[in-house]
């Protein structure tokens, strides 16, 4: 680099104690700039996946709640014929994981179609590993739960009476 440096120096006609008209950079630097770059969309699309992730979350819940105040008499009416709270519970769950992998199933779907679309346009290589649509399942699931656990709750907690009387 201190030769490069010399040799340039001297073909710019550079003066001792002047400043250098020219940077010379090394492979690390540029390695090193490429991977803080990297690091930095990882963050960024990080981010931007857990905003979505919350909002797709706040989403089921909503969609859940409607669904308790809606069903509210049929959730009456199965809890006074002998259900228990943990059946309406398990019901509610159920429904919120079954709405949150139908979500994933079309991300997953889309994300395909639009990865194997770019790559031909853009003629880019690209891979979809099974992990990543595994993990993006179990992360589905979770989401159900999380977000469907309160609403199957407050469903599991009515008063069978008070539920009947709801209109």
């Amino acid at each position: 680099m201190e030769h490069i440096t010399s040799v340039l120096r001297a073909n710019h006609r550079i003066r001792e104690g002047t400043e250098n008209d020219f940077e010379v950079r090394t492979m690390a630097e540029l390695i090193q700039m490429l991977s803080s770059t990297s690091g930095m969309m990882t963050s960024l699309l990080t981010a931007v996946a857990g905003i979505s992730l919350l909002i797709g979350g706040i989403g089921i819940m909503n969609i859940m709640y409607v669904s308790v105040t809606e069903r509210t008499r049929e959730i009456g009416l199965r809890l006074s014929i002998g259900a228990r709270g943990k059946d309406i519970l398990w019901q509610f769950l159920t429904e919120a994981v079954v709405i949150s992998m139908t979500g994933g199933i079309l991300g997953a779907i889309l994300g395909i179609i639009a990865s194997l679309t770019i790559s031909s346009l853009v003629h880019w290589p690209i891979v979809i590993s099974e992990s990543s649509i595994i993990i993006s399942f179990i992360v589905c699931v979770i989401t159900g739960v999380f977000f469907g656990y309160y609403p199957a709750v407050k469903a599991a907690a009515l008063d069978p009476i008070e539920a009947l009387r709801y209109e």
